[in-house]
């Protein structure tokens, strides 16, 4: 663990994190881990509960139409936030399968795997520490028809602990005549949403530099000059009216980011998308699954479809298709008069207070339907809870874009979007360059990993935090838990 008088002076700054998101709550860790003090206003009643996060995307595989830097930015960021949370993430590989009624080929795929292969063995050269993925040799493999079906022909009880033996689980449940070959295992790993909240949520408190406040409206920013902040930020909490002042402003606010541009005066182009997943129970299922992806094009009826697992039987299930996870008019640009997308207000009833059950139902069934058309046995799997839920900013106006962090467009002022939740911790980074250099913080040589706090933190303590939110949310409690529990090496904290 640090010594603390090796920590960064502050001159008794604070920084204010709006949004207490995946992308608030690790900017919150990165920086009051170093001795910056933080205090972040989150309107719910915990930390990180916003869109659908499941898949860590280590290389960006499930996105054919991105170009090849930003899997390569994807690889990167996902290697630093397995190294933050580490037992948020599910150590199971993605199985990536092109259908019959899809116009691509399964060895386009190659091209870009071999570049990701190179760079992660790049980044282990560079740093050992890197080595988070397993071996890089083994980083992705190709099965032919054959060696599918002879590995659907072997009897397995055990926990897989290779490719070849997740391989052998998948080919028993795939219908093998939908699906073009080869077919590609990746070491890209799940990323649990319950268990990163419960991580961060533990963390937070347990620091004594970071302050969170819960259920905290804002209503309005004002600019101040005192000798210690720059900022007042007014917001109700239990219909009480409160106000703090904070030096450095971090404006993540996730979907309604533009709220505080607009607070501010600040003019920015960015799109909201709501987005939905859904969750399955599959009472006949026995045995483990890797994450599948079926590519497909997106908002056509033959969509990408991702099944993700979960213990017990449960699955959540992305179909990118106007039925399933994606919606009519969804996806909303900024206006002239706004920085601020403005969603459908049903869109908003969802996010806000609850969804139709009617509607529920129809969208998760017709999930399980999407998913059916290749693991056939799936047929069988019911509703088993309520959608993950919400919306995504994606700044500019490139619906594609999966890399993003933070936009300096006033002193003392940063804003957040993330699309990907890997891309928080190099946000987190950009920030701290930022807080030196209007001299908010005066230590540079700052470590790249420094978490003693949030690595501490125990397997029952993340559990017991998990299950709890789950409950909180109303989520099947198995969803608190991962299929594979098993930790690398270097996910430990650097003395």
């Amino acid at each position: 663990m640090e010594n603390k008088s090796e920590l960064p002076h502050t001159k008794h700054h604070t920084v204010g994190i709006i949004g207490g998101g995946i992308a608030g709550a690790t900017i919150a860790i990165r920086l009051s881990e170093l001795g910056i003090k933080v205090v972040v206003l989150e309107k719910g009643k915990s930390l990180v509960n916003g869109p659908p996060i499941c898949h860590l995307h280590a290389g960006g595989n499930l996105y054919r139409e991105i170009d090849d830097k930003q899997c390569f930015t994807l690889l990167k960021e996902s290697i630093s936030l397995l190294q933050l949370y580490p037992k948020a993430v599910d150590y199971r590989p993605t199985l990536i399968a092109i259908p019959t009624v899809d116009s691509g080929d399964p060895m386009d795929l190659e091209p870009r795997l071999e570049k990701l292969q190179g760079e992660y063995q790049r980044l282990i050269t560079e740093n050992p520490k890197n080595n988070v993925l397993g071996n890089p040799e083994n980083y992705y493999k190709f099965y032919d028809r054959k060696e599918v079906q002879y590995l659907a022909s072997i009897p397995i009880s055990h926990p897989p602990e290779n490719l070849d033996e997740w391989m052998m689980y998948a080919s028993k449940k795939l219908d093998l005549e939908r699906l073009k070959f080869p077919l590609v295992m990746v070491e890209e790993y799940g990323l649990n949403i319950f268990r990163l909240a419960a991580t961060a949520s533990i963390s937070l408190e347990k620091n004594s530099n970071s302050t969170v406040i819960t259920s905290a409206n804002v209503q309005n920013v004002i600019a101040i000059d005192t000798p210690d902040a720059n900022w007042e930020i007014h917001y109700k909490q239990q219909g009480e009216n409160k106000q703090t002042s904070v030096s450095f402003l971090i404006n993540a606010c996730g979907f309604k980011t533009g709220t505080i541009d607009d607070m501010l005066a600040v003019k920015r182009n960015r799109m909201v998308e709501f987005k939905a997943a859904y969750i399955s129970k599959w009472p006949d299922f026995k045995g483990f699954l890797p994450e599948i992806i079926f590519h497909g094009t997106r908002g056509t009826k033959n969509g990408m479809g991702q099944l993700t697992p979960y213990p017990q039987g449960y699955f959540q299930i992305h179909g990118m298709t106007t039925e399933i996870t994606l919606f009519k008019d969804g996806l909303v640009p900024t206006t002239t008069h706004s920085a601020q997308p403005l969603l459908d207000p049903e869109f908003i009833r969802k996010i806000e207070d609850q969804w139709d059950s009617e509607e529920i139902s129809d969208r998760t069934h017709k999930s399980i339907a999407h998913i059916t058309q290749f693991i056939p046995d799936f047929k069988t799997a019911t509703l088993g809870g309520i959608p993950l839920f919400g919306a995504q900013q994606i700044p500019g106006d490139d619906p594609d874009l999966r890399t993003a962090n933070v936009t300096f467009s006033k002193k003392n002022y940063a804003c957040c979007e993330i699309v990907k939740a890997s891309s928080t911790l190099t946000a987190a980074n950009a920030i701290l360059d930022k807080l030196i250099e209007e001299g908010h913080v005066t230590r540079k040589d700052f470590p790249e990993i420094a978490y003693p706090i949030t690595l501490d933190i125990s397997e029952n303590k993340i559990q017991e935090k998990a299950t709890a939110l789950c409950k909180e949310r109303n989520y099947p409690a198995p969803m608190a838990s991962i299929v594979n529990q098993k930790t690398p090496i270097n996910c430990t904290p650097i003395s």
